[in-house]
Parts: structure tokens; C-alpha cells; sequence
């Protein structure tokens, strides 16, 4: 996945994402590192956050800019 890249592309922590998604530090790094599944809301957390897709996130796709969508990002 792509979330280690684009974590680092926005110049944020682990513990600063993993404070926005209401989850342990350790938690999101396993994620980063495949080493846990990553629930489906919190991959729509993440590609509302980084105003993408879950397809980028998850490496489907390679086009970065979002769908059309009617859930907003909430700072």
C-alpha cells in the first residue's frame, strides 16, 4: 500500500495520523507495514484525509485524484 509514501509526502508522523483515525500508534504502523489488515473505514478515512481513493491507497490504481464522492473531509 501506499501509505507509508504518501504519509511521508505530507510530512506527518505515525502518531499524527494515527491520532486523526482514533488509533495507537503501533496500530497504524502495523498497518503501514502490512503486518495487520487495515479495516475498510479507516481506508476511507485515509483516502478522504489525502483526498484520493481507496483504489491508490490499495494500489489498483495509479491515478491519485479522487471519484466524485459526497463524504467530505472533516479537519
Amino acid at each position: 500500500m501506499r501509505l507509508r509514501a504518501l504519509r511521508e509526502d505530507h510530512d506527518l508522523t505515525q502518531a499524527a495520523l494515527a491520532a486523526y483515525l482514533h488509533i495507537r500508534q503501533n496500530t497504524y504502523s502495523q498497518y503501514e507495514n502490512g503486518q495487520r489488515q487495515i479495516p475498510i473505514g479507516m481506508l476511507a478515512a485515509l483516502a478522504v484525509y489525502y483526498d484520493t481513493s481507496v483504489d491508490y491507497l490499495i494500489e489498483l490504481t495509479d491515478e491519485a485524484s479522487p471519484y466524485p464522492r459526497t463524504i467530505r473531509r472533516e479537519d
